[in-house]
């Protein structure tokens, strides 16, 4: 079974975000990056299927050079190899096109990308990848279990108000999330896997044209929060008080 973890290059959650040129692009300056949660674990999960089924594991990124450091941190992790698109994506759909023709050259039987990255939160790349290829499509999956057999396939994914459990069979795309391996499990490169990193292939390929269908005009931060009030645990009323008349929320 070939296996192709998609890596998104995404800030740390701890990193103070800024905007450049009247808040229209994001400033990277001082910023770390890391592999984007949902795809940590999925990624661990395809290390599942390689020590256990033998499985071949590849990781794909869309983006520029400033990218190939959390590759090689998925290649310290176990990857077999690395794909770079070479092309700083404007949307999802962009990013889409490019991973079809990684899939479509690569022939895998089996994508898992995480289900949204966590600096746009966009949640449309795996969807959209699937309808390209023509690929079955699990989303926000917890579970995944194949049949290198018969190709079948056993997952579970969130619903609302509950769990589902689904059949399907390959080839197939899944965006996988928390769940899909426990937090316990997830794998942090220790120096033999740097080291064997760097001998790893990380191939470069250029993108092939895809025009973005959207743009962002300008980015916002949340509102700063008022200041905290503290009362004192003896004084209810004014507890009360503060609730009612100025929080209003009583």
């Amino acid at each position: 079974m070939k296996v192709l973890v998609c890596i998104s290059h995404v800030p740390d959650t701890t990193s103070k975000i800024n905007f450049t040129d009247d808040n229209s692009k994001f400033d990277t300056n001082g910023v770390q990056f890391v592999i984007n949660p949902n795809d940590e674990f999925g990624l661990t999960r395809a290390m599942w299927f390689k020590e256990k089924q033998g499985a071949s594991v590849d990781v794909v990124n869309v983006g520029g050079a400033e990218t190939e450091p959390t590759l090689r941190k998925a290649l310290a992790i176990g990857a077999d190899s690395a794909i770079r698109v070479n092309i700083t994506a404007m949307d999802g759909f962009q990013v889409a096109k490019q991973l079809d023709k990684v899939v479509q050259d690569g022939d895998y039987d089996l994508v898992i990308a995480g289900r949204e990255s966590i600096d746009y939160n966009g949640g449309m790349v795996p969807g959209m990848l699937a309808g390209l290829t023509n690929a079955n499509f699990v989303n926000n999956c917890i579970n995944l279990e194949v049949d290198t057999s018969t190709n079948s396939v056993t997952a579970i994914r969130e619903i609302d108000g509950g769990k589902e459990t689904v059949t399907t069979s390959l080839p197939l795309v899944i965006g996988g999330q928390k769940g899909l391996v426990e937090e316990s499990d997830l794998r942090i490169p220790n120096m033999r896997g740097i080291m064997m990193a760097r001998k790893k292939p990380l191939t470069v390929v250029e993108p092939v044209d895809a025009n973005a269908e959207t743009a962002a005009v300008k980015f916002e931060k949340p509102t700063p929060k008022g200041a905290v009030t503290l009362v004192s645990p003896d004084n209810l009323d004014e507890l009360v008080n503060l609730l009612h008349n100025e929080a209003k929320v009583i």
